[in-house]
Parts: C-alpha cells; structure tokens; sequence
C-alpha cells in the first residue's frame, strides 16, 4: 500500500460490490475506520488490521485517529459506504490532511443511486425520455442551498434520485407535484438496496405515500422518480447500436 490515507467508497450493502482495489486496501490496511452500521460486516470481519466504528465519534475523533496512525507508518483506510463522493463527508477530512501535509487518495465505490438503478432493472437516462440524471436529498437538518429545493428541481422533468428523505416522503410527493411532475408519473422506493433485506416499492407520485407508509419504510431508502421507470418499451432506441447510424467504429446499414 502506498504511504497515504485511502478514503475507500464500501459500497451499497453487497459486500461483493467493493471494487478490487478497496478491498486489496482492506486487506493490507493497519487501520480501518468503518461509518457505521451500512458497512457490510463481511467487509471488516477477518481483518488483519484494527477496525474502529466512527458511528459515535465526532470529526476531532476520527482524525485523532488517522492523523497520528498514519504519521506512526500505520496503513490507514477510511471506509465511507456507498461512494465517498456522494454524501460522504470526506472534504473536511481531507481539508485537515492537507493542513497537516497527509497525502491521501479516493478510492470510488458502486453509490446506492446507481445500486438503485441495477436493483429495478432499468437505465436511468433513456432516449428522448431523459437524459439527465438529479441526485438530491429534502432540506432536514441539512439546509439546500438556493435553487435546489425539490420544487425547483422538479421544473426540469429528470430522472430524480432522492437519498436520505424517505421519513419526509409525504413532502416529497407534494414538493414535487408542485414543481411540475404530474402525478401519474413513475416512481420506485427502493430500501436498503442490495443488501439481503432489499424492499422495493413501485407506483405513481399519487400511490406512493400509502405505499411506503403502509410498508413501514422509515429510513435507508432511496426514491426514484421519473418516465424511465414506466413498464413499457423505450420510445426510440439508442444511436450506439442502430443499425441505421455510423460512428468511427461501424458502418450503417443501407437497406
């Protein structure tokens, strides 16, 4: 292992959805500070070196970890589920190692959002339905910056991914409905996904609420919204396989 601090994205929950070198990280790790109970325990069972939970520290206490550790020679691995990139929390990390001149490296992971994508079967960009895709959350505890509340967002007709709101989805349904979406408009719930335990919920913006209610889905969950969710073919199909159309590597079909 090179001498730096690894932030390693864990994954959604299937251990196996680490990415070989996250896991040749693990594997040769001193130290590895894990966030919480979303890590999968195959991940940081079995290892050589010493696993912390950060779930109750604050961010003073898990750089007294890795600061010191890593300035011993200590190998250190700060494991973030999901993809540390979204909704990881790793920049004021990495701001208090380049004070101390740490060097350091992101390892990506497989995000819940695309986990999601996988999970229902489907793309999240389609030809002439959507070709943009909006990750967000709810404003909570957490306030949205201007112009990224869900009413906002919603003008754009996307395909939506929203993390982290699933205890707010009455608003959600409303904020988007607002925004624009009609309310016969796809959606999909989809809780702890690629875990064992996996739940999935489909409907419209107008069934969705009763359904994750009477489901009892409170936490760890995702919602999708958007056309690319409809049970039906594509509208058109892509330009990269028509037979029709050339590009650098294929001619079209004539005829």
């Amino acid at each position: 292992m090179t001498k730096q601090i690894h932030f390693v994205g864990a994954g959604p929950g299937d251990p196996e959805l680490i990415t070989v070198k996250g896991q040749r990280l693990l594997s040769e790790a001193d130290l590895v500070i894990y966030t919480g109970s979303l890590v999968p325990e195959p991940l940081i069972s079995n290892l050589d070196g010493e696993v912390v939970n950060s779930a109750g520290l604050n961010l003073d206490e898990v750089l007294a970890l890795m600061i010191p550790a890593f300035k011993a020679g200590r190998r250190v691995v700060r494991l973030h589920t999901g993809d540390p990139a979204i909704y990881g929390a790793i920049n004021e990390q990495i701001a208090e190692l380049v004070k101390e001149d740490i060097p350091f490296q992101v390892i990506p992971g497989v995000s819940s959002a695309t986990a999601t994508a996988a999970a229902l079967s489907t793309q999240l960009t389609l030809p002439e339905v959507s070709q943009t895709i909006i990750i967000t959350r709810r404003a909570g505890r957490t306030p949205m910056p201007e112009g990224e509340d869900l009413v906002s967002l919603a003008t754009h007709q996307a395909t939506m991914l929203i993390l982290l709101s699933i205890n707010m989805i009455d608003d959600v349904v409303a904020e988007l409905i607002l925004g624009g979406y009609p309310p016969e408009t796809p959606v999909a719930v989809v809780e702890k996904v690629s875990w064992p335990e996996e739940r999935q919920l489909r409907g419209t913006l107008a069934t969705i609420v009763d359904q994750v209610e009477n489901a009892g889905i409170t936490r760890t969950a995702i919602i999708a919204v958007g056309e690319v969710l409809a049970d039906a073919p594509p509208p058109a199909l892509s330009k990269l396989y028509d037979k029709h159309f050339s590009h650098g590597y294929r001619d079209k079909v004539s005829k």
